[in-house]
Order: C-alpha cells, then structure tokens, then sequence
C-alpha cells in the first residue's frame, strides 16, 4: 500500500474457556475471590505422572450449547465440523464463538472480505488411540510392533481425516469457514508467547488498513496423555500435594515448579472508525506490543533478556507510571520467576517504583498458548476497578523482590502490559488501556 495514516485498534468482544469457568466476568470474580481451577486429572489416568492434578477446563464439554447462542445453521455446522476437531481446537473455536456474540457485530455491519482471524496454538498432539487399532494390527505373536506391516495392514485402519483434528493452523480456519470471515487469517505458533504475537500480527493488520475486524484468540491444553508425559520429561513442574490448590506458587518462597493446564481465550478487534461507526461497545484499546527471541546463546540470563526487551517495546514512550499493572507470566519456576523479576526491575526500578504485579498462574497454573489470552482477558476486564491478587505467592522470595499484588483492594489501574515467555526464550508481550 501507499502511505497509510495508521488507524486505533479497540477490542469490541472477548471469550474465554477456562479453568475458572467460561464467563469472562466471572473468571475475574473468582480470581479476586482466590479461588483455584488445579484439581485432579480426570483427562489422564492417575499414578502414571510425577503428578495427578491439574487445572482442567472442566466446565467445557464440548457441547455446542457452550459455543454461545447462534442460529441453528451454524449449530449444526459446527457440531458437524466438531467430528474432526481435537479439544484444544474445539476450544478456541469455541472461545471466538463467544467473543463474536459479545461484541454484538452482525453481517450488515461489515465487509467479509475486511473481517479475518488471527489465531495462536500450541503445537496438538495426536490422542494415541488415532493409531491404537492400525497398531493392534501389525503386533506379531509376542506382541512385537512389526514394521513392514504398517503400510499395509496399520495404515488402513488409521481415519483418513485424523490429521485434521490436530494441525495448529486448524482454529484460525474453522472459525473462518463457519463465520465466512474472507478477511486476512493467520496462525502463529510460539508455544507460550502465541497469544501476545496474535494480538500484536492483529494490531499491526488494523492499523496499517489490511482489515477492519479480526477475530484474535489463542489456545492450548498440556493436558493429554502424550503431551503432559512431554512436559514432565522437559519441563520443571510443582510436585504434587495434598491440596492441590497450593501447587502453583508463582514468585513466592518454596516454589518448586509450573502447573499443567488448559484454556481458550478470544477477543474481537477492530479499528476505532470501524467500531464506532456500528455503535460498538469498546472495552479497551490496543496501544503496545513487543516480540523478541533470546535463546540460551544469549547466557544464563536469556530469559531476563527476553522480557525485559519486550517489556520496553510494549512501553514505548509511555510513561512507566502510567502503568495500572503487569501481568506477569509468573511461571512458578525457581529460575523462570527469579528471571521475570530482574526483568521488570531492569525496566521499571526496585519494587518501589514498578506498578502493581500480578499473575493469574496460581489460580490456574500454564495453559499453554491460551494462557496469554485469557491473562490478558482478565487483566483488561479488570482495569478500572480492583486488580485480583496473586494466589499461593505469600511469603515473596526474596530472589523475586517484585511490587506483588498480594490483595484485593489493589487500583487495577487504566493499562496494563501482559507478558508471556516459552522455555526457550521466545516472548511477547501487550499494552492494553482503557478506552477514552
């Protein structure tokens, strides 16, 4: 294009599945009541893993009832579409289904060629029963996998359309395909960071006028028999206790490790003309991002590196002071969170000095690439009122010597930045303030 005056992105809608239920007004009500989404699996079978709880999306099931109200036609085309749709998909369709039917947008108010989606995943595994009878197949006399018989007797039996149900670009396509959005759609995959990267690639595709509106969301579950065995392998992970709402102890002393999760989030973003000129109802307003990959060439202190540069991106030259709050990523590692802490002290001074802290890790531990989303669902429900407190992180560590939100008469403030960071050093974060 040529020169471009680039344009405001406000968010008009938001949806979550989470740990803490699927409203977004009440997952800020139970997390300002402290309240806990780490419970039993009930996905994975128990004494199997180094643990057997973690926060699960219970209250999702799955049924298209839980997708929000629609027409029947769309009903029945997603509970159609749901056979090849994994839980993690199923998820962040759903989440955008809500964010869409809240922020109230109808086909006469826009173009469906400028209306796109741009969606965040982590990488899906298979469930390993796709393959359990293709391999029942090729088992000889003593139970031994025979591998010349993979092609002709295992394959077969394998569904043909399997491979649907799990490929990472598969959300941003569906929810595309049932809402007939022809706009720009994207999928980015960054494990941890994808949510902050898919409201930044969003932001960037408004405001330099590719779009008018984008459906933008995340999803991700680390909860699954292949996947949550990975993590265990891979991963620092809290040990398990006798009440399992006390594992995930985000910046706090004794903390032994993350908590295995899942979750959805989605939010609807439009430019400031576009939602204005519908009547929308605007909830807040994109001013900020940063991206940056330090990896452990970087030195020990590659994560410190990571957030704090996307921390000073985000900011840009607003004022440090003028921050309500950080959501931090607040991983529950010794290292992760001791990491995080010098970040923000290198960007924003000693604890004296940085806006309120928070995490919303403790109430529900790591969902992976939905993690981020619904985070920053929260964080932006919040401003304006009381900021929810960290849960599990009293006493502080003293490696982590942060301004904690430690309780729930806490200014939420008028903006906050939102930071997520992946093992190997990938991180984004976002600034979103009140609309005015």
């Amino acid at each position: 294009m040529d020169s471009v005056a680039y344009r405001r992105v406000v968010i008009t809608g938001t949806g979550v599945i989470s740990p803490l239920g699927n409203d977004p007004q009440g997952l800020v009500t139970r997390l300002r009541s402290l309240e806990s989404g780490i419970a039993p699996l009930t996905q994975v079978p128990h004494g199997v893993l180094p643990f057997d709880s973690a926060a699960e999306a219970s209250e999702f099931t799955g049924d298209i009832s839980e997708y929000g109200p629609m027409d029947k036609k769309l009903q029945r085309t997603i509970r159609k579409g749901s056979k090849v749709m994994c839980r993690e998909i199923e998820m962040g369709v759903a989440a955008a289904q809500l964010a869409m039917h809240d922020s109230a947008i109808n086909d006469g108010e826009v173009d469906r060629a400028r209306f796109g989606v741009v969606y965040g995943s982590d990488y899906i595994m298979s469930l390993p029963q796709e393959f359990a009878a293709g391999i029942a197949k090729c088992l000889d006399q003593d139970g031994n996998f025979e591998f010349e018989k993979w092609g002709e007797l295992g394959k077969p039996e394998v569904n043909p359309l399997w491979l649907l149900k799990y490929l990472p670009n598969m959300p941003a396509s569906h929810i595309a395909i049932y809402n007939d959005l022809r706009g720009p759609n994207n999928s980015i995959t960054v494990r941890e960071a994808s949510a902050g990267a898919a409201i930044a690639e969003a932001y960037s595709t408004i405001s330099r006028g590719h779009a008018d509106v984008l459906t933008v969301g995340a999803t991700g579950s680390r909860i699954h028999p292949l996947r949550s065995l990975h993590a265990a392998m891979q991963e620092t992970l809290a040990g398990e206790q006798d009440d399992p709402t006390m594992m995930s102890r985000p910046f706090a002393e004794g903390r032994d490790g993350s908590v295995l999760g899942e979750g959805a989030g989605a939010m609807v973003c439009e430019s400031l003309e576009h939602a204005q000129g519908r009547g929308a109802t605007i909830l807040g307003e994109v001013v900020g991002y940063g991206s940056s990959a330090v990896g452990p060439l970087g030195g020990k202190a590659f994560l410190r590196t990571a957030i704090a540069n996307v921390l000073r991106a985000a900011l840009g030259e607003e004022d440090p002071k003028a921050i309500g709050h950080i959501h931090a990523h607040g991983l529950g590692t010794v290292e992760c969170d001791a990491q995080e802490a010098a970040a923000i002290a290198d960007v924003f001074g000693d604890a004296a000095k940085q806006p309120p802290v928070t995490t919303a890790k403790g109430h529900f531990g790591n969902l992976g690439a939905g993690g981020g989303m619904v985070e920053t669902i929260a964080s932006l429900i919040s401003l304006g009122g009381e900021l929810f407190p960290i849960r599990n992180a009293d006493p502080l560590a003293s490696d982590c010597p942060i301004n904690a939100c430690l309780n729930d008469s806490t200014p939420a403030g008028d903006q906050f930045i939102n930071v997520n960071v992946t093992p190997q050093g990938q991180a984004s974060a976002i600034r979103i303030k009140r609309y005015a």
